[in-house]
């Protein structure tokens, strides 16, 4: 991908909408709509790391309820000429063809890399890399194994969302408590994934989301693990200019007020 002059490319995650619920979860829609708004006059693409929804499930006939500003904006976005790439995260790992097909936008489930002015990215939301965490890791191959998705799909889909939306918030996956805690340079997982992928091939910037913190970490030579926080405590996101990285904040100024 070669940006074009004066253009940028975005990278966003953890919105976690729906959650914890309607009437919060809008007013946080409302400022992210306001961001997209605010960057499409030099956005040249949009990557969007996981968890744009706190959850989501795809039945054949049927979507979760809600989003249609956001869903409106993306399509609005998209027709226009921008670049939108989507990432599952681990509360919408069931997403399957609804973005392709509604909207163009193509759904990785997997890190991918990406070649931008000749940086090279590695993208992903983050969740199970990096050592540890073998029980989320068993659990996410149970989750998203086919006979599971079979047998879930089978329930009505407002019994469905409504039991998968209660054990999110009561498991606190939104809020990211244990997440929002700074582990150290060293000891930060998904800073040792990276580090064990220069082992093999150079990656210039490692970015994930999934960790609710905004950091960025020397990883290696001229290489950094950037973490981009969530649009719930930190309304932060990254940004890469054709020569920089950067992450900043959102002015959210608008959230008591809308």
């Amino acid at each position: 991908m070669k940006l074009p002059e004066g253009k940028k490319i975005y990278f966003s995650s953890d919105n976690h909408l729906g959650a914890p619920t309607h009437s919060e979860s809008l007013k946080r829609e409302k400022v992210f709509i306001s961001w997209l708004d605010a960057i499409k006059a030099d956005a040249h693409a949009i990557f969007l790391l996981g968890d744009l929804f706190d959850f989501w499930f795809e039945y054949r006939e049927v979507v979760p309820k809600g989003f249609v500003r956001t869903l409106g904006k993306l399509a609005e976005l998209k027709d226009s000429g921008i670049e939108i790439y989507y990432f599952v995260g681990n509360h919408d790992l069931w997403m399957k063809d609804y973005f392709k097909e509604e909207l163009n936008i193509p759904v990785f489930h997997e890190p991918q890399v990406f070649e931008i002015n000749s940086k090279q990215f590695f993208l992903g939301h983050g969740d199970g890399l990096g050592p540890g965490d073998k029980g989320y890791k068993r659990m996410k191959k149970a989750l998203v194994h086919p006979v599971f998705k079979w047998l879930f799909r089978w329930l009505h889909p407002d019994l469905g969302v409504r039991l998968a939306r209660h054990l999110s918030v009561k498991n606190k996956l939104i809020s990211g408590d244990e997440d929002a805690k700074f582990l150290g340079e060293e000891n930060e997982w998904l800073a040792q994934y990276a580090r064990r992928k220069l082992e093999t091939a150079h990656y210039d910037y490692f970015i994930f989301g999934h960790r609710h913190l905004p950091m960025e970490i020397e990883v290696g030579l001229h290489s950094k693990y950037i973490n981009l926080g969530d649009w719930i405590a930190h309304y932060t996101f990254g940004v890469f200019d054709g020569e920089q990285f950067s992450l900043e904040k959102f002015n959210k100024k608008s959230l008591d007020t809308t």
